[in-house]
């Protein structure tokens, strides 16, 4: 699955440069180079209640229809506000009743659930478990959570299975907890506990089928050092990064992975996929206290944690095992203004193309600002993760996930400007141009520099020629940029209304939902010629429509 960036140029392309200008000859009736669109696999969301609200239910629908995305993760499935276990006459009743209501409905939208296994629920948590968020999620296991757990899970694999067919529930994968390394946040238990809690997640599932796809161990962000080679976390180690000058030149490695293969290949367990969090960071960015300032990684570090990724499973025991890397975005902080800034559209276009080949999935977190880990927020834009805010209002980064889904399935050229696709379907021509500027690429757009970002960089200048096209072809231009597309911009320039009126965001959709469009036409010989300059951060599609 090893990524090939460059095709075979002298077949496909002919590039020279002019006066500082880059043109680009692209032959349409030349055989492409088939490629996935992973990005489209999976999106996150926060926890499984919020999926029982229309507004949530409402933006999940706009992202499949116009994002393509096959899969969602969420959160606290069996969290006390789902009640799957209640005790009626001093017994353990299960209860699927609310997971059945988000399930159906998420089907019903060609929506699958990327099942994460979390988290205890009260009968099974210790005692005094230790909770996170406001919601009180409980992570310390109880005494007997090994034998608790594998009976919940059994029961529960049993039961979609019954009520969905085995057909469709294959289609599923089962991932074991959430950055159970996050000691004592996500897992208040030790490395030896989650493997077990995974061993008995294992058995369990493949007791109803062994053809169920079962993985893990969903652990956070890479690091370049040791904190997390104990049994538990060790802060004094972690505190060394921030003596460094540069992080980049650090050795950067994912966390538990080697540890957790070993175990299952010991424990003749399966593992049908890898998953992990590659955020471009190390510590998520604290405003209040400074925290984490500087600790943004370079814009390649997600191939550098690809490639680490793919050397590690392909030398394990699980060699097949697919990868799925189950949170990412610019920060792992649900209050980091660049989410809802346009660098990150040209941040999440350019990791995706840079990223075929590499991995199954790179889902992103989230699809919505319906997210409630640090409670509600007092601004409509608060730098929360998802691509739509609270009000159904698009950000940038829709757009960019919008434009993806759009391309064709064959690679026709590729550079770090550009990348033009054909469906092989119809034969139409997609492209999309994006400026994420050189000068920016020792770390990625962070939201403490704001929107000193937005004048950072060097424009680009595209000359784009495609050549054998349908004599008359009809190509559409949409360009987002700084004021196109940009709502939390336009929102600003409104002046920071707290709510808006229902007038003003009908304005505001209007504003969001609208980039910058215009039509271009083949000449008679079937060649057409794109000659844009391509301001930073901005982002470019072009799409043949007829």
């Amino acid at each position: 699955m090893k990524c090939k960036f460059y095709v075979l140029l002298s077949f496909l392309v002919l590039s020279q440069f002019n006066y500082g200008q880059k043109s680009i000859r692209v032959d349409a009736g030349t055989k492409g180079e088939k490629f996935e669109h992973f990005w489209s696999k999976c999106v996150g969301a926060g926890r499984a209640n919020e999926a029982l609200r229309a507004g949530w239910l409402e933006q999940m629908e706009k992202v499949q229809q116009n994002c393509g995305f096959e899969y969602v993760r969420f959160h606290g499935l069996f969290h006390e506000d789902m009640f799957p276990v209640l005790r009626e006459k001093g017994k353990l009743v299960y209860n699927w009743q609310y997971i059945d209501d988000v399930f159906d409905r998420l089907l019903d939208m060609n929506v699958r659930p990327f099942v994460e296994l979390a988290f205890f629920p009260n009968e099974f948590a210790a005692e005094d478990s230790k909770t996170v968020f406001w919601w009180e999620a409980k992570v310390t296991p109880g005494p007997d959570f090994a034998s608790q757990w594998h009976d919940l899970i059994e029961a529960f694999t049993q039961h979609v299975v019954d009520r969905y067919g085995i057909d469709e529930v294959l289609t599923w994968y089962f991932e074991v907890w959430n950055e159970p390394n996050l000691y004592p946040f996500f897992f208040h238990g030790k490395k030896s506990q989650y493997f077990e809690l995974y061993k008995q997640s294992a058995l369990a599932v493949k007791s109803v089928d062994e053809r169920l796809k079962i993985g893990g161990p969903a652990t956070s962000n890479f690091v370049p050092d040791t904190r997390f080679d104990g049994e538990i976390i060790n802060n004094e180690v972690s505190m060394e990064v921030f003596k460094v000058e540069d992080i980049n030149t650090l050795q950067w490695h994912g966390v538990w992975i080697e540890d957790f293969l070993k175990f299952c290949e010991k424990e003749k367990l399966p593992v049908d996929f890898i998953s992990t969090h590659p955020y471009p960071t190390d510590y998520a960015f604290n405003p209040e206290t400074g925290k984490g300032r500087g600790l943004t990684r370079h814009v390649h570090s997600i191939i550098d944690d690809l490639e680490w990724l793919q050397k590690i499973v392909q030398n394990s025991a699980y060699s097949n095992a697919e990868i799925h890397l189950t949170e990412w975005n610019t920060s792992p902080s649900s209050r980091d203004r660049m989410h809802d800034l346009l660098p990150a559209a040209a941040y999440i276009v350019k990791s995706n193309l840079d990223c075929i080949g590499l991995t199954n999935s790179l889902a992103f977190w989230t699809f919505t600002d319906i997210f409630e880990e640090k409670g509600g927020a007092a601004s409509i834009f608060h730098g929360g993760f998802g691509m739509i805010n609270f009000q159904g209002l698009v950000k940038p980064s829709y757009h960019a996930y919008r434009m993806l889904h759009l391309l064709g399935d064959e690679k026709l050229y590729k550079d770090d400007a550009v990348f033009v696709s054909r469906n092989s379907g119809d034969g139409k021509i997609v492209a999309l141009a994006y400026n994420y500027p050189k000068e920016n690429e020792g770390s990625v757009p962070a939201g403490y520099k704001s929107y000193e970002y937005l004048s950072e960089g060097s424009s680009k200048q595209l000359k784009l020629e495609l050549k054998h096209l349908k004599p008359g072809a009809m190509f559409q231009i949409e360009i987002l940029d700084k004021d196109h597309g940009n709502v939390c911009h336009s929102w600003e320039k409104m002046g920071k209304p707290e709510p808006p009126t229902r007038e003003q965001i009908k304005v505001l959709k209007n504003v969001a939902e609208n980039l910058k469009t215009e039509t271009v036409v083949a000449d008679k010989d079937g060649r057409l010629t794109i000659n844009r300059e391509i301001a930073p951060w901005n982002v470019m599609l072009i799409q043949q429509i007829n």
